[in-house]
């Protein structure tokens, strides 16, 4: 029996590229009809790790942090949600939108790991974000999205109380830092190369190819 393919995604579950890579990625899976030749693993990485309970208006975030206009933020929403429809993804921006912290529901990710469900959580997450305008910092909101995938709310919420589980978060997203990670999505095949950002369908095809035939 031939060994899986192992992929890392280090990403965040409010990065609109990281959901557009993983869509890219699965299409590029599903194309080549290997999906039982993989196995995904989701790795933290906090785009905003010093972002307030509150959260921040996502304009004015996107300005403070990068410096774009209003017109080129409109822009690259269109563009994004342009992208996200030919992937069967929905982004629905809006005005009132707020960038949340997100370190609770990478505690989360990681405690659905020992369920087979990383994959699932990771995209209602993302999906209760861009397409739901959710607040996915809210502990209501998270204990929703954990029974919608058929995990055990309760038990999983009470690791975002536990030290334990929320330091094995920080040691990840240092280890991924450590190795240069300064940007998701990174997509990491076998832990021997890495692609980043949204590559096209045919990139990733290219990599798969390469390295399960």
């Amino acid at each position: 029996m031939k060994d899986k393919l192992k992929i890392d995604i280090v990403s965040d579950v409010v990065c609109p590229w990281c959901t557009i890579g993983y869509k890219r990625l699965e299409k590029a899976i599903s194309e080549l009809g290997v999906e039982d030749q993989i196995t995904i693993e989701w790795h933290p990485f906090e785009l905003n790790p010093m972002m307030p309970a509150e959260g921040q208006n996502v304009n004015e975030h996107i300005t403070q942090k990068y410096g774009s206009t209003l017109e080129q933020q409109d822009q690259s929403q269109q563009h994004m949600t342009e992208v996200g429809k030919s992937l069967g993804f929905t982004f629905d921006y809006f005005k009132e939108m707020r960038m949340v912290n997100t370190f609770d529901a990478h505690v989360l990710l990681d405690y659905a790991k020992d369920f087979g469900k990383q994959t699932e959580l990771k995209m209602r997450l993302t999906t209760a974000f861009f397409s739901e305008r959710k607040d996915v910092s809210d502990r209501k909101v998270l204990k929703q999205i954990l029974l919608d995938v058929g995990l055990e709310a309760e038990e999983a919420l009470a690791k975002l109380d536990n030290d334990e589980a929320r330091n094995e978060v920080r040691k990840q997203q240092n280890y991924w830092k450590n190795l240069g990670v300064n940007s998701v999505p990174t997509i990491v095949f076998n832990k021997k190369s890495a692609v980043t950002g949204a590559q096209p369908v045919d990139t990733f095809k290219q990599v798969l190819t390469e390295l399960i035939h």
